[in-house]
């Protein structure tokens, strides 16, 4: 059985990406507050296998993970892109004009903006988990209030939905991470076939830097599928600089590396492992999610 940790309690979209990404093996979900809190259960058992956001296609980066991920012995051994379609949940007996309260994370009250809109009489609420909006409508029985959910964890707690598929964008993915200490890789990734690495790095603060970087990798045939740049804490105004590729060609790929040595610093690579491909039409439905769900 592995031992994964998420962000958030059951039924949150992480549960449903971790389950999706080991899709027939027994998972024991070991839940967590916050995405430090998953680096720190690492630390205690070498074993623990962390999944964790990313980005979103609406969102974007979730900046402070980058830093996480960088300051840690953890790699990422993967990665899963999940369509996201949330759920207008309560207590069952209700209507929507019955509600007076909407609470979610603040991320998922933002992808379903529009649809709020629709609804002038209802405060809006922020919470630290989709999942466990939910589970607190359950365990308090609040009624008058709904949560902001995957259609699971409405399910898992007892609650009715009364809107479905929310969101403003339907082209809304969560792209996830596996994480795993280097000795683990070998269990957790699918298989030996690596075409996507991240890399962090520093640039010198002078001209051109990134652009000569960027046409080295070209030479190389390797694609740039992501840049974002975070400040330097402690020295103004110099960035390091986190970059996804994609390539055919391994070798070429580690040539690349070789390539731009002299023109960066710092570089730790945060994981090479396979691209992970989506479907817009393979992730909505969460019932074999429920039925390998390990109590």
């Amino acid at each position: 059985m592995k031992r994964v940790a998420i962000q958030g309690g059951t039924g949150a979209y992480h549960e449903i990406a971790a389950r999706r990404y080991f899709e027939g093996e027994e998972l024991e979900i070991v839940e967590c507050v916050t995405f430090r809190d998953i680096f720190e259960e690492a630390k205690k058992d070498p074993a623990l296998i962390g999944i964790m956001a990313i980005e979103n296609t609406i969102a974007g980066s979730l900046l402070p993970n980058h830093d996480l991920l960088k300051m840690s012995d953890l790699q990422i051994a993967g990665e899963y892109k999940l369509r996201i379609s949330h759920t207008l949940a309560a207590l069952p007996g209700q209507s929507i004009d019955d509600m007076r309260e909407v609470m979610s994370h603040p991320i998922a009250l933002m992808q379903c903006e529009d649809y709020l809109e629709g609804l002038p009489h209802v405060k809006i609420v922020e919470h630290e988990d989709t999942a466990l909006a939910a589970k607190e409508i359950h365990d308090r029985q609040l009624r008058g209030v709904a949560a902001i959910c995957s259609s699971l964890a409405a399910e898992m707690y007892g609650l009715e939905p009364l809107a479905t598929g929310i969101e403003t964008n339907k082209r809304n993915f969560t792209r996830f991470l596996i994480l795993a200490r280097p000795e683990m890789l070998p269990e957790v990734q699918k298989d030996n076939h690596i075409n996507k690495s991240s890399l962090v790095f520093v640039l010198p603060h002078k001209e051109g830097s990134l652009s000569q970087v960027l046409s080295v990798l070209s030479f190389y045939g390797i694609n740039l599928t992501r840049i974002q740049s975070l400040p330097i804490i402690g020295r103004e105004w110099e960035y390091q600089f986190y970059i996804d590729l994609t390539f055919s060609d391994y070798e070429r790929y580690r040539q690349s590396l070789d390539a731009i040595m002299p023109l960066i610093g710092d570089l730790k690579v945060l994981g090479e492992y396979r691209e992970a491909k989506y479907n817009m039409n393979n992730n909505t439905n969460y019932e074999h999610v429920e039925a390998n769900r390990t109590v």
